[in-house]
This record gives C-alpha cells, sequence and structure tokens, in this order.
C-alpha cells in the first residue's frame, strides 16, 4: 500500500500523530533514528498536566531573574558558551511574558491543555495501557506557608477561570497521605485533575504497538534526508527510501535544524533537563514538585525518579548535572534515597518557543509539509491533542481546535 504520511519522529507527539492518522484510516510510517519514546518524551516527570492551563512565563521579578543569571537556585543553569545564540531567543521569551501579551498566549494554550484528558484516555483504552496510568493528580509541596498561601490563591483563582480543580492540605495531611516523607513541610497544593504515569516511554511504545496493530509502519532513519520528491517528499531508512505525499516534522528538539535546512527561520530553543531514579526506600504515593526548591520526585515503574529545571546548553554539548546534584541533596532532605538506578544521570532536551505555543499546522512555502513541535515542557501531555488537530488538518476535516493560534506564520 503507497504510504500517504510521513511523520519523522518518534516521540510523544510523533506517536501520537501517526497514530491518530492511522486511526483515520491513513497509511502511515513513523520514521527515527533510534526506537520509540527513548528521548524527550522517556525523561519527563511522566505527568499528564490537566491543570497547566497557563505555560511557564519567563519570570518577571528582578530577584528571580538575578537568582538565574548568578545560579543560585536549582530549577536554572545555563553554559556560557551557549548564551550568545540562546540570548536573542530568551529575550523573546522575556518579552511574550509581559501581562498584556501573555493573557492571550494563556488562553490559546488552555484550549489544547482542556482535551489533554480525554484524548488520552481514548488512546490509552486502545492501546491497553490502562496499568501504567493513575488518575490521582500530583502535589505540590511546599517548606513555607508564605509560599503555600501564594500558591493557593492561584490555585483557586485558575480554578474559577477554568476548571481545574485543586485540595489543599495542612503539614498533618500532607505527612499522612505520604508517609514516606521525613520532614515535615508547611503543606502541600493537591491538583486533582492530573494523571501519573509509572512509565512514560513505555506509554509511547504501547501508542506506537497500536498504531502498528492498525497497520502502521515504524522505520529506522534520519530526518535530516528528507527532500521534496516528484510531488511529495522522500526520507532514507534502514527499509530503503520511502515516499509519501505529506511529511510531519514532529522532531521536538531537533526540528530547528531541520526546518532551518529547509528555509526556515523560526524563534526555536532547547532547554535541557536532567533525571535519575533511586530504589530502596518508602518513596512517595504520587509525584510531587518541591516548589520552593524546583525538583520533582516522581514514583516510577524503575524508582523513585529525581527530575530537574532548565539547563540552557547546545545539543550534544557535554553533561553538567550540577542541578542534579543539588536537587538530590534537597529530595534527601525529604526522603530517603539509598541506591541511585542508573550509573549515569539522564540527560534529555526540551522544545520551546519564544511565545511558549506549539508550532502545529502546515510548513507556508512547501506543499506537503507540516510542523508539529515546540510544546516545550508538555509534549507528554499534549501530543494526543495536536496530533488529532494535525491529523484532522491534513485530511481536511473540520478542526476540533481552532488552529490558527498555533501556525508558524505567527512568527
Amino acid at each position: 500500500m503507497p504510504t500517504d504520511v510521513l511523520v519523522l519522529g518518534a516521540g510523544m507527539v510523533g506517536a501520537c500523530t501517526a497514530l491518530q492518522l492511522a486511526r483515520r484510516g491513513h497509511s502511515v510510517a513513523l520514521v527515527d533514528r533510534q526506537a520509540p519514546g527513548r528521548e524527550t518524551s522517556y525523561g519527563n516527570a511522566g505527568i499528564i498536566q490537566r491543570e497547566a492551563v497557563e505555560p511557564y512565563a519567563f519570570p518577571r521579578e528582578w530577584s528571580a531573574v538575578f537568582d538565574v543569571a548568578f545560579k543560585r537556585g536549582i530549577d536554572v543553569n545555563y553554559h556560557f558558551d551557549a548564551l550568545p545564540a540562546v540570548a536573542p531567543r530568551l529575550a523573546r521569551y522575556w518579552h511574550a511574558s509581559a501581562p498584556p501579551r501573555y493573557a492571550p498566549i494563556a488562553r490559546d494554550y488552555s484550549r489544547l491543555i482542556e482535551h489533554c484528558l480525554t484524548e488520552h484516555d481514548v488512546l490509552i483504552a486502545e492501546s491497553g495501557a490502562s496499568e501504567l496510568v493513575r488518575k490521582e493528580g500530583y502535589r505540590l509541596g511546599f517548606r513555607t506557608e508564605a509560599a503555600l498561601n501564594t500558591a493557593a490563591a492561584r490555585a483557586a483563582d485558575l480554578q474559577q477561570r477554568y476548571g481545574v480543580r485543586h485540595a489543599l492540605l495542612d503539614g498533618d495531611a500532607l505527612a499522612k497521605a505520604e508517609p514516606g516523607l521525613h520532614a515535615r513541610l508547611a503543606g502541600a497544593l493537591h491538583w486533582l485533575d492530573p494523571w501519573s504515569v509509572s512509565d512514560p516511554g513505555a506509554l509511547v511504545e504501547r501508542y506506537v504497538q497500536r498504531f502498528i496493530d492498525l497497520g502502521g509502519h515504524v522505520a529506522r532513519g534520519d530526518a535530516a534526508s528528507l527532500r521534496a520528491d516528484g510531488g511529495g517528499w522522500l526520507v532514507q531508512t534502514a527499509d530503503g527510501p520511502l515516499h509519501a505525499r505529506h511529511a510531519v516534522i514532529a522532531l521536538g528538539p531537533w526540528a530547528g535544524e531541520l526546518t532551518t535546512t529547509l528555509g526556515y527561520k523560526l524563534p526555536l530553543f532547547v532547554k535541557r533537563g536532567y533525571h535519575r531514579h533511586y530504589r530502596g526506600g518508602p518513596g512517595l504515593r504520587l509525584p510531587m514538585l518541591d516548589a520552593e526548591r524546583g525538583l520533582v520526585i516522581a514514583p516510577m515503574a524503575a524508582g523513585m525518579r529525581i527530575t530537574t529545571g532548565a539547563e540552557f546548553a547546545r545539543i550534544g554539548a557535554p553533561s553538567t548535572p550540577v542541578q542534579l546534584d543539588k536537587a538530590e541533596q534537597a529530595a534527601r532532605e525529604l526522603i530517603a534515597l539509598p541506591e541511585p538506578v542508573e550509573a549515569e544521570p539522564w540527560l534529555g532536551n526540551r522544545p520551546c518557543t519564544v511565545d511558549m505555543k506549539p508550532v502545529i499546522g502546515p510548513a507556508p512555502r512547501h506543499s506537503g509539509l507540516w510542523f508539529n513541535f515546540g510544546h516545550s515542557h508538555q509534549g507528554f501531555t499534549l501530543g494526543p491533542v495536536s496530533g488529532r488537530l494535525l491529523a484532522e488538518m491534513i485530511e481536511g476535516a473540520e478542526p476540533f481546535v481552532d488552529p490558527a493560534p498555533y501556525a508558524s506564520t505567527r512568527f
């Protein structure tokens, strides 16, 4: 059967794009250099964040900016040699984060997030992956009353405006809910709607297996070989050249390199992140963000996963896990971490845009070429949503979400 669509990139976004197309009867090839779900989609905190109705804005308080500049916290690190390339993009990110510009961005962002549970739910059921998913939310733990009160006020506002539910726990209630904590915290904000996944990479693999069961083809290949060919697109794979009428670039942090080669100048940048698993202690029941230190502790099949915030560095630059070292120290103040699982921490890259919204839709200067990338911290959450949206656009159906705010032409 001739291939209708080439999907380049087998992370959560690419896998869901391929699956959503296959569910609609299209012949699809999913192409990646390695096995599905082994890059960014493997290394996150494993939370489908229904509460994340507003994207991460650049800090506006100068104290927070100085903390970042002088590397005082856990949540941000940077390489000096990466700054000349990333600084202009960060300046645009800061500009977009000003309240008058941020408000419409958040509105557009929320319209994708509101569908994340329903779209994941369909794919989880079809893929037989329900045992990987826990539908009990996650918590933000606070060490001080002041920070808890500030977060509670913001959560009440989000609940009123977007309907995302939360509950507040004082120190005693949190200690009862999480007996593995050996430090008393001021309390926690429990987001009730999100789901957590015990093995993020395995969920991507289940989606890909469902795609294969529907007749989809998975091939090893390098997206850099993509070229226009005979009214369609061609990519070289280990199985030989594959040709299709349409091609989707869903390469996450590597999308910038290919789109630049094709003549586009999209304002993309990359944040790196680290994680490591630990076994042997009682751990936590639900994932918890240590909100005042900037790390997540998430119970996973492989152990307690400690994840870091953002590091700005060139893709392929040597690992500098200073954030993870600090995060481990902070986590040890809360729970026992007797034994690391990996000899070395995992390192991955997150794909970001200067206005915090993903790029979803047609490439403006190439017929049959489509974009689906730039999801920043929420590719794992939004994969089924943006995959469905792009599938509907490719087949000319009425999109279930207005795609205009995510078009590349906004830049």
